[in-house]
């Protein structure tokens, strides 16, 4: 898939720890740790918002696009 979640990244830029930022924003450890690894098919925009407020940074900076992964096939 062409959209990736970097959050580890910023977790690790903010010297945050996961467990401390699932209980801020009131989601599981379970959850943030699938948020955190990628194997999440969407997030909803309550939890994006309060992971930037918390982490101080915008949506861009937690969520990344690569062109070169894009599959073209998609059927109508």
């Amino acid at each position: 898939m062409p959209v990736r979640v970097t959050l580890d990244v910023m977790l690790a830029r903010k010297k945050v720890r996961a467990r401390d930022l699932a209980a801020q924003i009131g989601i599981s450890e379970t959850q943030m740790s699938l948020l955190r690894t990628g194997k999440v098919k969407g997030m909803r925009f309550d939890t994006l918002s309060k992971l930037c407020l918390i982490l101080e940074c915008q949506p861009g900076d937690l969520i990344e696009y690569d062109r070169d992964e894009t599959d073209l096939s998609v059927e109508d």
